[in-house]
């Protein structure tokens, strides 16, 4: 089990020397008996804190941001009145200065000796929470050892991003407390950060002494203005030759194709890779990721071919971690950027009875509405709802041999041959490959392979990275409004030649 880090140490370790300024006040009376106030007053002695929560303001490589750590050693980090007052104003404070926002629970959860009323303070630090997060500021959160009841229940999981220090028990009921309430030991390496980092309910574990890099690494997505390019932004249309579909297809199917993985190596200047969809569902056949190319910022969201087999197809949890990456985008105010390189969605009678299909309708939908920016590329395969629930966007690209079809040309042929004999006319006749999804106003421009991205990878990569740069620099330029009419018109006349 990790050590306890006291509050004051990991503020040292996060923040740089000699910029954190305390916002705390005298903590407000919540009327003690004799008894609790005597455990007030020793709970002061041993910590050197005068309530379980310190909150303040410092600098993370010169980023100013707004600090909110719990210490365990009062009162086991416990919340009652005072502490929940004192969070809350340090929320409210950070909202109203526009600063992120960096938590740090370790906590036993709600105050006994407060009771009910200590109980209910979780209401109200959730509502400041959401408020701050309506403001699109940032909200991250560090869980040490321990986070467990109502704090882990209510401002300890509503990060944008959260992480957790190794070995940190983090769980809803303490293990004593089971134990004691159910008469047998609760299961062991359940409520530990690794476990839940496997299961997608956090993003990922980080020792205290690695925090202030990804700290700052986040701001600087998410807070740093977008770089000024060194170079022109339009770039000449490129002659894309006219092979057949069919040779697209095969091409796309190389196993040295570079997929979203490439793309984050060497064109990505910064990233900071998220897990899971938080509600401890995750199956890594998506990547999710903050990230900034050629300096500006984004969600990524890209289907992983690493993470793709025949026997391995985008599911349900999937789906859901997409629609994540969505809201985040939304939540943040930041361009949104799919990658679409995939097999097809599930099938399987557990993705049908986990609600495949729903979610892919569900992605389409926030898609098609989401308020902030949006690009698509099409990277490689582009099959059936899988790849649906990953286009509709502002921008949408398509690498040279990338393409989209309702189905793999082999399941069409089968369909209208009753064999897969047909693959090639079928891929022909479909309209799958790049060009045609251009002339049909599918996509809106082609990345060039010279000749095929898996003979090329960081070059081809690289490319990518310019055009989505381009792309979100044009589009965070457009009003709210007019983009969302834009996209709504885009597709609301598809195909009917209007």
């Amino acid at each position: 089990m990790a050590a306890k880090i006291p509050a004051h140490d990991l503020l040292e370790l996060v923040l740089d020397a000699g910029t954190f300024v305390s916002w705390d006040e005298t903590p407000v009376d919540s009327e003690p008996d004799e008894k609790y106030r005597a455990e007030l007053t020793k709970a002061a002695e041993n910590s050197g804190a005068d309530e379980s929560v310190i909150t303040g303001a410092g600098a993370v490589r010169g980023r100013p941001v707004a600090v909110i750590a719990c210490e365990f050693e009062f009162l086991a980090g416990s919340i009652g009145v005072a502490a929940a007052e004192r969070i809350v104003s340090a929320i409210e404070r950070a909202t109203r200065e526009g600063l992120p926002l960096l938590a740090s629970p370790t906590s036993g959860g709600t105050r006994m000796q407060e009771g009910t009323i200590a109980f209910v303070q979780m209401v109200k630090i959730a509502a400041a929470v959401a408020a701050h997060k309506a403001a699109h500021l940032p909200y991250l959160v560090y869980l040490r050892n321990p986070t467990t009841g109502g704090v882990f229940a209510s401002w300890g999981s509503l990060g944008h991003i959260t992480v957790a220090e190794p070995g940190a028990l983090v769980g809803f009921l303490g293990p004593r407390v089971y134990e004691a309430l159910y008469g047998e030991k609760f299961p062991d390496g359940v409520q530990t950060s690794e476990n839940l980092y496997r299961n997608g309910v956090i993003d990922g574990v980080v020792p205290a002494t690695r925090l202030r890099p990804l700290v700052h690494r986040t701001l600087r997505v998410l807070i740093d203005s977008p770089a000024t390019p060194s170079v022109a932004e339009s770039v000449p249309t490129p002659d894309i030759p006219d092979v057949p579909a069919w040779q697209s297809v095969m091409v796309s199917r190389r196993p040295e194709r570079p997929g979203i993985r490439h793309l984050l190596r060497h064109a990505a200047t910064e990233q900071v890779p998220l897990s899971g969809t938080g509600q401890g569902e995750t199956e890594g056949t998506v990547l999710l990721s903050l990230a900034r190319f050629r300096g500006a910022p984004c969600v990524l969201l890209g289907q992983d071919r690493a993470g793709q087999s025949a026997l391995n197809t985008m599911g349900p949890a999937a789906l859901r971690e997409a629609r994540r990456g969505m809201r985040l985008a939304e939540e943040l105010q930041i361009p949104l950027v799919l990658v679409i390189d995939t097999l097809g969605a599930a099938l399987s009678r557990e993705a049908e009875e986990r609600g495949l299909a729903p979610e892919i309708a569900r992605c389409i939908s926030d898609l098609v509405t989401l308020k902030t920016p949006t690009v698509s590329v099409l990277l490689g395969q582009g099959t059936g709802g899988g790849a649906l629930a990953f286009l509709p966007a502002d921008r949408v690209l398509a690498a040279q041999n990338g393409w989209l079809a309702p189905l793999p040309p082999e399941g069409a042929s089968v369909i209208v041959h009753r064999g897969t004999t047909h693959a090639s006319e079928m891929a022909a006749a479909q309209g799958i490959r790049s060009l045609d999804l251009l002339r049909d106003g599918v996509i809106d421009a082609i990345i060039p392979e010279y000749p095929d991205a898996a003979d090329e990878p960081v070059d081809f990569s690289k490319r990518v990275g310019e055009a989505i740069s381009r792309e979100i620099r044009a589009l965070t330029g457009v009003p709210a409004e007019e983009r969302s009419a834009a996209r709504h018109a885009r597709y609301r006349n598809l195909g009917s030649g209007r």
